[in-house]
């Protein structure tokens, strides 16, 4: 390790402890040289680094102080039990970490807040996002790269657009995610469903709908699928692309929790495409917050050009204020920083969710991914109307998945579970609650 590194780490651990408080003077550059037996210019690297983290800042004249992070104000607790929220858990955000980057991005980005004609995105954004979707195991050149409006924006300007193969269908497993549903319904686009399970999907059935029905492009969530919480396994992933170069289709894959991946080899449909039939998305509403409105596409070299044109249609530029303001903040290393806390805190939440489901739900069938949401699979006798109600009356809040089929599709009993804004000592007693309902006969029809 480089000494300023050393320097560094040793800073950053005391000022997470807490042994270098808030509004503290850190020690001279000349003290701080003596005590780690270095050059002043190590010391001046790492502050500087810890500078650029904003975990300090520089007073004129005095020195290095430590930046007080404030988070958001937490809420007054409630006796309800939240397993229906599937946004982020806002309270815990560093606020005034991201406040430091959107002034400096204003500061930074002067005149290009004011000039039209980035419809790709920030040239400077879309540099840093490439560093980004390296981690994730996407190796990507800059003109596959676009910054969109978040997430659905893409997913409207590929629904909506011609594509090379020319054929006209779209295919999404069911269930899948509700607002995508809501889209394709709203636009009546031609679509058609596939069953997904813990199991996973019936690949025959996949190949014969690639087959027989003019489809343009599946869209799938191979990570931790919305509503399921569901990951399809390597050679899962691997059929589903050699049945999409057989049929000339295209994959459209949604990796919104891309940030929450426990395993290291767990890589993304993108990193074996070999021929350029993926399209992928990711999102910062969940590790961040969904206001930012920032999503990522990579398209494959053909549609470039065509998603090119709509989009600058649709609109001119993603906000360039968000796009700046994130830029700061992955160029800074605070989002990566920020990345691991919020991804350790939701690994123990999920923990925890799977340990209650051993304990309390040894008669029923539930997902296993360590993931913040989750289903159990019910009997076909439950009456979800009345199970929600009861369990409304103990402070339990839930949801069924009926917004997440399509019209006319088959919907399986699902009982959703999320618990992205449930305090970690309350999950163990809801999912007891839980099966406590599903064991009382009242909730069944006769």
């Amino acid at each position: 390790m480089l000494k300023y590194e050393y320097v560094y780490q040793s800073l950053l651990t005391q000022i997470q402890s807490g042994e270098l408080k808030a509004g503290s003077k850190i020690p001279s550059i000349r003290n701080l040289a003596n005590q780690f037996s270095c050059s002043n210019s190590s010391i001046l690297t790492a502050l500087e680094k810890l500078e650029n983290q904003h975990l300090i800042y520089a007073r004129p004249k005095s020195g290095f102080y430590v930046v007080e992070h404030k988070m958001f104000k937490q809420p007054f607790k409630t006796s309800k039990i939240d397993f229906a929220t599937s946004a982020p858990n806002w309270h815990s955000f560093p606020y005034q970490d991201f406040q430091h980057c959107l002034n400096k991005a204003i500061d930074t980005f002067q005149a290009d807040l004011f000039r039209y004609g980035t419809d790709k995105g920030l040239p400077s954004l879309i540099k840093e996002v490439e560093k980004l979707l390296k981690s994730y195991q996407v190796f990507a050149q800059k003109k596959q790269i676009f910054i969109t409006s978040g997430v659905q924006q893409a997913l409207f300007l590929l629904s909506t657009m011609p594509f090379s193969n020319n054929k006209t269908r779209i295919l999404v497993e069911q269930p899948s995610y509700h607002l995508y549903i809501d889209l394709v319904k709203l636009y009546k686009l031609p679509v058609i469903g596939i069953k997904r399970t813990i199991e996973g999907i019936n690949l025959q059935e996949l190949e014969q709908i690639f087959r027989e029905g003019d489809i343009k492009f599946f869209y799938t969530m191979p990570r931790f699928q919305n509503p399921l919480g569901t990951s399809y396994n390597k050679k899962e992933k691997l059929a589903i692309l050699k049945l999409a170069y057989k049929y000339n289709v295209y994959i459209v894959e949604d990796d919104y929790l891309a940030d929450f991946e426990y395993m290291n080899k767990n890589d993304p449909l993108f990193a074996n495409d070999l021929h350029g039939r993926v399209i992928y998305l990711k999102s910062f509403s969940k590790i961040m917050f969904p206001g930012l409105r920032i999503g990522i596409a990579v398209l494959p070299d053909s549609l470039i050009e065509t998603f090119q044109q709509f989009k600058t249609v649709i609109d001119i530029d993603s906000s360039m204020i968000s796009q700046a303001a994130i830029e700061l903040y992955l160029k800074s290393g605070m989002f990566e920083h920020y990345q691991k806390q919020v991804r350790d805190k939701y690994l123990a939440r999920a923990q925890i969710l799977q340990t209650s489901f051993k304990t309390h739900l040894i008669n029923f069938k539930y997902a296993t991914d360590l993931v913040m949401h989750s289903h159990i699979v019910l009997p076909k006798q439950v009456d979800m109307t009345t199970l929600i109600n009861q369990l409304n009356e103990h402070n339990i809040q839930v949801k069924s998945i009926k917004q997440n089929y399509l019209d006319n599709f088959f919907q399986e009993k699902i009982l959703k579970i999320n618990v992205s804004n449930c305090e970690p000592t309350d999950i163990e007693k809801g999912i007891r609650q839980i099966a406590n309902s599903l064991n009382n006969t009242n909730n069944y029809f006769v």
